[in-house]
């Protein structure tokens, strides 16, 4: 079973970093679509590793498990920084372009903060 493994340090920084540029990437351009790349990318890996979790072969039951639990857990941490991030951006977008946003985005969390 071919497993995309981000429980990995190295790959987990790549993608970490990857995420971080490209959240930064979309501020700097003002365009909420940068990061909404890596919002998409991982809501497609923790899909697949979903799937992957159910269809678990019986001869390494114990490794995958943990590895594909620890794949999922990674995956949706990393949608919810990549969810604010792209929240951020978009909010810095409607500031540039002085359009209105349409429901203020990120004013929930920050009143709560």
């Amino acid at each position: 079973m071919f497993i995309i493994d981000v429980t990995n340090p190295l790959t987990l920084l790549l993608l970490l970093a990857a995420t971080v540029l490209l959240i930064f990437l979309g501020k700097e351009i003002k365009k909420p679509f940068a990061p909404a790349l890596p919002l998409i990318f991982f809501l497609l890996l923790v899909v697949m590793h979903s799937v992957q979790f159910m269809q678990i072969p019986e001869v390494n039951y114990d490794e995958y498990y943990s590895t594909l639990l620890g794949c999922i857990t990674i995956d949706l941490i990393m949608i919810f920084v990549t969810f604010f991030g792209y929240l951020w951006v978009d909010d810095v977008a409607c500031k540039f372009y002085k359009k209105k946003s349409l429901d203020n985005s990120l004013d929930w969390f920050w009143k709560e903060v």
